[in-house]
């Protein structure tokens, strides 16, 4: 093997399949779903063998840009990141990470993995990337073909052929997500499962794309030639990469090149399409009974609890998932994942800030949390990590009160600045230039009471902001 592998770690994503721990702010590739790291740190671990490896890229958004930073320092990676402006699904995004890798290393064999699938065998991977990487190199566009475990429906199929080398083989046909009968029948055949990953060599994908569409490869092109550079980001050009169509790399180019192949592997290998999945993959005790968080069950069988804070008791059940957040509880039958799908869609024409956001709320400089709401009070707990500020601001409607509970605040208010200890307030009146900082070694954290005529988060007025959100 000539070169390394370059890593593309594709983290866009915002689906609701695993409301509501799952949401449009912060989405499943991001949550601890089976231990302290997320599935997008996993990913990164897995792929962090220097000796085949190179420096990973991660293609995200600008919404989760810092929480991409902050999960990427937990576990000491370095990465190129790159923004992209608008969703326009994986062919625009795996095609923008190969341009860019192309751009580091003319041969440049790229692998490009979702960030919220779950490998619970990261040696065979890793022992198949080795196989795939070689027919990668002479030009094929590799994917990952899972041997079938069971009669999924909620898979793609993919048809292997003749031998190209070693264990890789050529793709005879990619199929859509079959009924339960077809999905047998696959099975018998020799089908495996399409994961969705791939490898190749940067400048193959883009010529074979390329053949399909060539306006959105320039479009895509163009967007990284033109990108900027904000915080240490890749920002892509918005004009030009919102003019690449839409549309995945099955059907953009997998589906219609002659130079796909496949490796067979068996990795444990998951999607984590929904909580069923994730049932699937938990510990689980004599009862087939999964639970992250506090949880007690009594005659209850084959339940799947995640909680964040409320102990979940479940008496006399089967089949269930209790999901069980601060704001939100959902109760659902395990298998039933197009009903979650059906109750999401609702959600968003009812209580749509249920799907978009949590009560703790993540922000570049740390997080904070609604504790207590009425007409004209609101109550947050906030947290602000060592060395960071929030902007310089300013509010028309409302004042504040600061009550730090640990560590040691500096305060700006107008002209005057100073520090706030442990069991020390401060008072921000209503319309004052202010700003708060955490200079010291651990968490700030303290107790904001507001009061006003309007509470909302657009009466922040910056006047001077670290993350360049004025």
């Amino acid at each position: 093997m000539a070169h390394k592998i370059i890593p593309l770690i594709m983290c866009g994503g915002a689906g609701t399949r695993l409301w509501p721990a799952s949401r449009e702010v912060r989405p499943k590739q991001f949550l601890p779903l089976f231990g302290a790291r997320s599935t997008f740190q996993d990913t990164l671990k897995r792929v962090s063998d220097a000796s085949l490896f190179e420096k990973p890229i991660v293609i995200t958004n600008a919404a989760y840009r810092f929480m991409v930073l902050d999960q990427l320092a937990e576990i000491g990676v370095e990465a190129d990141v790159l923004l992209e402006p608008a969703r326009r699904d994986s062919g625009p995004a795996i095609a923008a990470g190969g341009v860019f890798a192309h751009g580091r290393n003319a041969d440049a064999v790229v692998l490009a993995l979702a960030a919220d699938h779950v490998v619970q065998d990261a040696a065979a991977f890793v022992a198949a990337c080795r196989q795939g990487s070689a027919a990668a190199a002479s030009g094929r566009i590799v994917t990952f073909g899972i041997k079938p475990e069971r009669a999924a429906t909620e898979y793609g199929y993919i048809s292997p052929g003749d031998v190209v080398s070693g264990e890789v083989r050529s793709v005879t046909e990619f199929v859509e997500k079959p009924d339960q009968a077809t999905a047998s029948d696959y099975i018998k055949a020799g089908y495996l499962w399409n994961s969705g990953n791939f490898m190749f060599r940067a400048v193959d994908l883009l010529d074979e794309y390329r053949t399909f569409d060539a306006a959105s490869v320039q479009a895509v092109k163009d967007a990284v030639t033109k990108s900027g550079r904000d915080l240490g980001f890749v920002t892509l050009d918005k004009d030009a990469f919102t003019s690449a169509k839409a549309i995945s790399i099955d059907y953009a180019v997998m589906e219609k090149t002659a130079r796909a192949a496949v490796v067979p592997v068996s990795c444990g290998w998951s999607d984590v399409g929904s909580w069923h999945a994730v049932w699937e993959l938990a510990d689980k005790d004599g009862q087939g009974n999964a639970a992250q968080g506090a949880a007690v069950f009594e005659d209850s069988r084959n339940c799947n609890v995640q909680t964040d804070g409320a102990l979940v008791a479940l008496e006399g059940v089967d089949d269930l998932v209790v999901v069980a957040t601060q704001d939100a509880v959902l109760v659902s039958r395990q298998k039933d994942a197009n009903g979650l799908k059906r109750l999401v869609a609702k959600l968003k024409t009812v209580a749509p800030q249920v799907t978009e956001d949590h009560l703790k709320v993540h922000r570049p400089w740390g997080s904070y949390r609604s504790v207590d709401n009425g007409d004209r009070h609101q109550v947050k707990r906030i947290v602000v990590k060592p060395g960071q500020r929030l902007s310089l601001q300013k509010h028309y409607h409302r004042s504040e009160h600061w009550i730090v509970v640990q560590g040691a605040a500096r305060v700006t208010v107008n002209e005057d600045v100073k520090t706030v200890h442990e069991n020390e307030s401060i008072y921000i009146p209503m319309g004052a230039v202010h700003r708060l900082e955490n200079p010291g070694k651990i968490l700030l954290e303290l107790i904001e009471v507001q009061t006003g005529s309007y509470l909302g988060e657009d009466d922040i007025i910056r006047i001077e902001d670290d993350y360049r959100r004025t």
